[in-house]
């Protein structure tokens, strides 16, 4: 079947046709009966029944899962416990900035600037001390951000700027030296509200 189109914006008025298939009547009840075949047959009030079942139903554990520990839904059993005191617990900047400086420490305290080994060092400085901050044991959750720079005289200035509830949520910044670089960690800590 040809089908034809007028542009009526254009000052040529052109025709534009175009092929376009269609199935026949045989191909049409053949389709038909597939997509009745597949079709799941469920009625109504059996959907119902089955939606409301699993709203009442919570998800279960097996009784060696809640011996051990094991994680749920990403956050294990005991930890959803502590968020649950009801305690909101407000981020301490000071022990963020202590935990930070030991692991700047640990990683480039001894050494001299290296361009070869600076993406080693951030990558480092940021594992370690998410992994030390989240040691802690805080309901947060944690974004750490490193830059290392060569002291070579150049400026290097940072900014940042955050929208959330200032009586739980927080932010620090270590500013370590030596001899030869400069390194800034920033930390910034969201509460987890459950």
């Amino acid at each position: 079947m040809y089908v034809s189109s007028v542009n009526a914006r254009s000052p040529l008025r052109s025709v534009r046709t175009r092929f376009v298939a269609r199935p026949s009547l045989a191909d049409r009840g053949r389709r038909s009966e597939r997509r009745a075949a597949a079709a799941p047959r469920f009625s109504l009030t059996a959907c119902r029944r089955r939606h409301s079942r699993a709203q009442q139903q919570e998800p279960k554990l097996r009784p060696s899962d809640k011996k051990k520990g094991k994680k749920k839904q990403g956050v294990s059993l005991e930890k959803m416990e502590e968020y649950h005191s009801g305690d909101e617990v407000a981020f301490n900047p000071d022990e963020a900035s202590n935990c930070v400086k030991e692991c700047i420490e640990s990683i480039i305290g001894g050494v001299d600037y290296s361009q070869n080994k600076v993406n080693q060092w951030t990558a480092s400085i940021v594992e370690l001390s998410l992994t030390q901050l989240v040691k802690q044991g805080k309901p947060f959750k944690f974004i750490v951000n490193c830059a290392v720079m060569q002291k070579s005289g150049a400026g290097l200035h940072t900014a940042s700027s955050c929208y959330w509830d200032t009586a739980t949520d927080g932010s620090c910044t270590v500013r370590w030296e030596n001899r030869t670089m400069y390194c800034v960690v920033s930390v910034f800590a969201v509460a987890v509200t459950l």
